[in-house]
C-alpha cells in the first residue's frame, strides 16, 4: 500500500517538481511490509476500553473530504457554566510499544503534509479506518471532560479511556454556514459562545492571537483566516493530539 497519499490540490506543471523535493528529502514511499501486517491486526483485534461513552452526542470538524478524523467534540450547558466533552483517536491502544509501527512511527515523527497530498504517520488502515473517528462507528478514545465555569475559565477536568460513536462528519464550511445562518444545534452554538469567552479569558492573561495569512481568499469579515475554517470557536486551552 502506498504511503504517499495524494490530492489533486497541487496545479499539475510543479507535480513533478514536488515529486523530486520528496526524494531529495527522503519522505518515505511505503510502508514497510511487517507495518502493514501488525497494523491490520491491530485493526481486526483491537481490545476496547471498558467504559461505554456512545451515548454522548459528538461529531467531528474536519476539512471536506477528511478520513483521518482524530478528534470529536460535544458542549452543553452545565449550571451557570459548561460542560466540554473532548475525545482523541486513542491510537495508542493500536501500537504495541517497540513493535513494527512504533519503530516505524518514530522514523517518520509526523504526517508530512504537501500541495499534491501527505505522507501519513500511521497506515491508514489504522489512521483513516480503525482508529478514525468515522460517524456511526463504534471507537476507542481518550475522552476529556472540562467542566467550566460562566466565564469559560476551566474548573475541573478528566480524562480516562472510552468507546465513543460520533453522530456527524462536519466540515469547516458547514459549521460556519450554520451558525451564520442560525440553524446550528445548541452544541454548536455553545462552541461558538464558548470559544469567544476563552479568546477574552486569552486577551486577559496578556496571550498573544496570531492572525494566519490565508491560503484561499479571505473571509467576509475581512480577517484574513480562510474562507473554509472557522472562525476560532475553541482555541484557547484545548488539548491536541498532534
Amino acid at each position: 500500500m502506498a504511503a504517499y497519499l495524494r490530492s489533486k490540490d497541487a496545479p499539475e506543471p510543479i507535480r513533478p517538481g514536488l515529486a523530486r523535493l520528496r526524494g531529495e528529502l527522503d519522505v518515505p514511499v511505503d510502508f514497510p511490509a511487517d507495518v502493514l501486517a501488525e497494523a491490520q491486526a491491530a485493526a481486526d483485534g483491537v481490545r476496547p476500553p471498558e467504559r461505554d461513552a456512545t451515548d454522548i452526542p459528538l461529531v467531528t470538524i474536519d476539512p471536506p473530504g477528511s478520513t483521518d478524523l482524530d478528534q470529536a467534540l460535544f458542549i452543553e450547558r452545565s449550571g451557570d457554566g459548561y460542560r466540554v466533552v473532548y475525545a482523541i483517536a486513542d491510537l495508542e491502544r493500536f501500537v504495541a510499544p517497540g513493535g513494527a509501527i512504533d519503530a516505524e512511527a518514530h522514523a517518520r515523527g509526523v504526517t508530512l503534509y504537501a500541495p499534491d497530498g501527505r505522507t501519513p504517520l500511521h497506515p491508514p488502515v489504522l489512521s483513516e479506518g480503525a482508529a478514525s473517528l468515522l460517524p456511526d462507528q463504534e471507537r476507542p478514545a481518550l475522552l476529556w471532560e472540562h467542566t467550566l465555569d460562566a466565564s469559560g475559565a476551566t474548573v475541573a477536568s478528566t480524562v480516562a479511556p472510552a468507546r465513543v460513536r460520533s453522530r456527524a462528519q462536519l466540515t469547516y464550511e458547514q459549521v460556519q454556514a450554520a451558525l451564520d445562518g442560525g440553524t446550528a444545534d445548541d452544541s454548536l452554538q455553545l462552541l461558538r459562545e464558548v470559544g469567544r469567552k476563552r479568546e477574552e479569558l486569552e486577551r486577559a492573561r496578556g496571550g498573544v492571537s496570531l492572525q494566519i495569512p490565508s491560503r484561499r481568499s479571505r473571509s467576509s469579515t475581512g480577517s484574513g483566516r480562510s474562507s473554509s475554517a472557522p472562525r476560532c470557536p475553541w482555541r484557547a486551552g484545548t488539548p491536541r493530539s498532534r
